[in-house]
């Protein structure tokens, strides 16, 4: 049997073994800790003073009751998908919004926060939650477990549990190419490697935390998003070749430290789930995946709007966000969601069997 044919095989098994758990009402993990940016956040800045938020219409159009959470999407996020996927009938809820309280917690909680970043200065521009601040709640979460379950359902539930953490984008989107006292003091290199020793430390402390089972997002193209395109593309309409090579740099980076830290922790698996590639390939070929625009996001013009620039007055917004790669300048629209949630799953195997 080649890798290939045994790879499939294997992921075959896995997803057999998703439904049998699910049909059972059991998903395959105890829970789900998600830390990071707007990626994968599901609603704490809505309970922020910051600028950045997606809590008001047309976010969420087509969610669950057609109503904005707090999610930078129109409906689901690949991490809703991947939930799903694997066996939770509920999602893990924002640790700051009011449902994050009693048995919603014994399915683990989200504490993403839109604009954060591992390099501190990023949240601080935008007010948002650094990782550090991420993992303070976590703490706290934790103690709270403890009165809910007991202290050995607790930690059994801790140690069984997923880790997922998405983050770089802002910090490069957001912070460094903007940001003078970044770029003048940090080469592109420097300061790929200053985020990924962040990144190593965060790891670290989610493993002496209990933390066994994480999952970590490499960055997507970051030069293809519409947002980037119109700031930096100088007047192109094709990915900013530049911005996706400096991905490609700190993805090769993040790439090597994860398989440092595999080596130094003990019982430690960390997976790097490949968001670059798939989404480049989204982008560049969109028909081949059923998409009619990958230039343009569905949300007004679709060149540069999000958060507020993204509202109900937007003149523009589309009308069938399923036929878009983006639903606004900076975040997939949940077709693209869906699939990139296909590649976390499948990405994904050793985490969960």
């Amino acid at each position: 049997m080649n890798c290939s044919v045994a790879y499939y095989y294997y992921y075959f098994l896995v997803i057999i073994l998703v439904i049998s758990k699910s049909v059972n009402g059991q998903p395959v993990v105890p829970a789900l800790f998600i830390f990071g940016d707007s990626i994968v956040d599901v609603g704490n800045n809505n309970n922020l003073h910051t600028i950045v938020k997606s809590n008001f219409n047309p976010y969420g159009r087509d969610f669950l009751y057609h109503q904005p959470t707090g999610r930078f999407c129109n409906g689901k996020l690949a991490t809703d998908f991947t939930a799903e996927t694997i066996g939770f009938t509920s999602y893990q809820p924002a640790y700051l919004n009011k449902e994050a309280t009693g048995k919603n917690l014994l399915i683990g909680a989200n504490f993403a926060s839109a604009s954060s970043g591992y390099h501190d200065s990023t949240p601080k521009i935008y007010n948002t939650l650094s990782l550090s601040k991420q993992l303070e709640f976590y703490m706290e979460y934790q103690k709270k477990l403890e009165l809910i379950a007991g202290k050995t359902n607790a930690t059994s539930i801790i140690t069984e549990a997923v880790y997922l953490i998405s983050a770089g984008s802002s910090d490069f989107l957001q912070n460094y190419y903007i940001n003078p006292l970044l770029y003048k003091l940090y080469s592109l290199e420097e300061f790929s490697n200053v985020l990924v020793q962040q990144f190593a430390e965060f790891v670290r402390k989610l493993y002496w935390l209990g933390a066994r089972k994480v999952g970590v997002t490499s960055l997507p193209p970051l030069g293809c998003l519409p947002a980037a395109i119109t700031i930096f593309g100088e007047d192109s309409n094709e990915c900013v070749e530049h911005i996706n090579k400096d991905a490609i740099t700190f993805n090769n980076m993040l790439n090597y430290t994860a398989n440092e830290l595999q080596t130094q922790l003990s019982n430690l698996t960390l997976v790097v789930f490949d968001i670059y590639q798939p989404l480049y390939d989204i982008v560049t070929k969109p028909q081949d995946n059923g998409f009619v625009e990958a230039r343009k996001a569905c949300c007004g013009t679709g060149l540069v709007e999000t958060s507020y620039l993204c509202n109900s007055k937007s003149p523009g917004t589309c009308n069938n966000a399923s036929e878009y790669v983006f639903w606004d300048g900076f975040h997939p629209s949940e077709a693209t969601n869906r699939i990139l949630s296909d590649d976390l799953t499948a990405a994904a195997i050793s985490l969960i069997s």
